[in-house]
């Protein structure tokens, strides 16, 4: 990565202008003595990226040069924005001086960012939090059966809090099931975003665990028809079982932070590298663009990138 400056560079006296601009935007505009270290750290870089030219006489291709300098010397893209914002703003108030009759940095953007590919955890952890067996604690039971069904069916967080355990016919001054659980067919149907929605199957390993849940939720919520209820046997809150899920991650030693949106990834990513079906992944997702769904294609990509890396003799790279 590159440093914001050399320590040499921190030392050495600064040009008139930038020394002028740093004490303004210190004493006038009032900035935080941080902010002002980090205009005057850009800045110096800046300098120092420029050589022997001044900085009012760059030229939008000396900072286009610069940018591609540090980009090239590891600095990240959210990095060089900040810098490339810092530099735009003192061209800015150069030229309110009149020292400048233009700015340089006015039309140039930097690297965009990458997108962050969603969190997904090996097929062997998976494994390991979906097959623990629970304790005798209905609450424990009731856990099981959440990882069980998120993993299976990559449902988002909202839509299994949202279950019913069945399916209830609207009533008069209340409304019906929007979401809900069919045991006998094997699915789940939720309501997913915009209103839309879809059924998604439910695997086998999270049926069993659903029939041993079933029992001690009808005893713990005779009134309540969420299928997953807290001890006071009230439909359970989101953030009731974002705890659980990190608790559970953490007394199994998976070494990972784990909420629910994990494992609809790991759900998604697992399915895709197996069967390599991207619109099969669409439907179960419930994504209305195939786009939001070739992320995962990325993530099957890094799977079989490391795997080469690892096992590949020619790929292996050298200690030392």
């Amino acid at each position: 990565m590159v440093s914001a400056a050399k320590a040499s560079d921190v030392l050495a006296p600064l040009p008139p202008s930038v020394a002028l601009y740093l004490d303004e935007i210190a004493r006038v505009r009032r900035l935080s003595p941080h902010t002002v270290a980090a205009y005057r750290a850009d800045l110096i870089e800046l300098l120092r990226l420029s050589g022997e030219t001044s900085l009012p006489d760059l030229h939008p291709t000396d900072l286009r040069r610069a940018l591609a300098r540090l980009h090239g010397a590891g600095a990240a893209p959210a990095s060089l924005a900040r810098k490339l914002s810092a530099w735009r703003r003192f061209y800015a108030w150069l030229g309110h001086r009149g020292e400048t009759q233009s700015n340089p940095a006015a039309g140039l953007r930097a690297p965009r960012r990458g997108k962050r590919l969603p969190k997904a955890l090996t097929p062997d952890q998976a494994v390991q939090l979906a097959s623990h067996v629970p304790a005798a604690d209905p609450l424990a039971r009731r856990d099981k059966a959440m990882v069980e069904l998120l993993y299976s069916s990559g449902l988002r967080l909202a839509e299994l809090v949202g279950l019913d355990w069945r399916y209830f016919k609207p009533e008069p001054g209340g409304g019906g099931s929007t979401s809900w659980l069919d045991l006998a067919a094997r699915q789940v149907t939720v309501l997913g975003k915009g209103g839309k929605l879809r059924q998604v199957p439910v695997g086998g390993h999270a049926i069993e665990a659903l029939r041993s849940w079933l029992p001690l939720r009808d005893r713990m919520a005779k009134e309540e028809r969420a299928l997953f209820v807290s001890s006071q046997g009230s439909r359970l809150s989101n953030r009731s079982v974002q705890i659980r899920l990190a608790k559970l991650a953490a007394a199994l030693g998976l070494g990972v932070h784990v909420h629910p949106h994990v494992l609809r990834h790991s759900m998604a990513s697992h399915v895709l590298q197996s069967s390599g079906d991207l619109r099969a992944v669409q439907e179960l997702l419930g994504h209305s663009s195939i786009a939001t769904t070739q992320i995962y294609t990325r993530l099957d990509w890094q799977h079989l990138a490391k795997t080469y890396d690892a096992a590949h003799p020619r790929a292996r790279r050298r200690s030392g």
